[in-house]
């Protein structure tokens, strides 16, 4: 019994460990990307093998661009659809939280997450699209790191940079090329509200830009886009 509990002890220290040295590698990955900018993501490397699996040969479209040669109407847009309390908050919405914490209760599974772009940009940097309780901790964990280290200019500059808008697209600078033929610098304020509108589905909406729930949104959007407050 004493051999069996002594081994016990070991396999739980050993766990603890690796789990501590994944939490040191994100943690370092992330103090790397304060002023280096990322390559790929999780999420991208998931969508190049999603493309491969149908073409071997196939490419992300990704180009990076630095946050002054975004749109201001892209950062407008992207914050009142996303995360309207960005510039206020430390990482959680909490009022967010609650309504989804309410949701989640109600359907009996994990169906919404109230996530603001930090957690986000957590989630596409370094997990899986998969829904539970356990990816949303460790969402939780690397949005505290992100918020401890970076600025909120960062924080949009990257995700702006990162986040998919359709299969094969990332960035704001490849959707800006796909879908108008322009630079990023240049979106109009439709252009923009547009774009956002895409970020809850990208792939989905990339063929449906027609429907009417995605008409509805691209208006809301444009409405509180006004308000929207975003970093200098």
């Amino acid at each position: 019994m004493k051999t069996a509990l002594r081994w016990l002890g070991k396999g739980v220290a050993a766990a603890i460990a690796l789990i501590l040295l994944y939490q040191l590698w994100i943690f370092a990955h992330v103090l790397w990307w304060i002023d280096h900018n990322p390559t790929s993501t999780a999420f991208m490397e998931a969508g190049l093998a999603r493309q491969q699996d149908k073409n071997p040969d196939a490419e992300l479209r990704h180009k990076w661009v630095p946050y002054d040669r975004i749109s201001s109407h892209m950062k407008r847009a992207i914050v009142a659809a996303e995360d309207a309390k960005f510039n206020e908050h430390e990482g959680f919405d909490v009022e967010g939280i609650e309504a989804a914490v309410k949701k989640n209760l109600k359907k009996g599974r994990l169906v919404a997450g109230g996530s603001t772009i930090s957690q986000q940009l957590a989630k596409n940097l370094f997990l899986s699209g998969d829904r539970s309780f356990i990816r949303k901790g460790q969402e939780a964990i690397i949005t505290l790191m992100i918020e401890a280290t970076w600025s909120k200019r960062r924080i949009l500059e990257v995700y702006l940079n990162v986040i998919e808008w359709g299969n094969g697209i990332y960035g704001v600078e490849a959707a800006a090329r796909r879908y108008y033929k322009i630079p990023a610098a240049k979106l109009n304020r439709d252009q923009a509200a547009r774009l956002a509108a895409m970020v809850p589905n990208p792939r989905w909406y990339e063929n449906h830009r027609n429907s009417r729930g995605y008409q509805r949104r691209v208006a809301v959007i444009k409405r509180y886009m006004g308000y929207a407050q975003v970093p200098r």
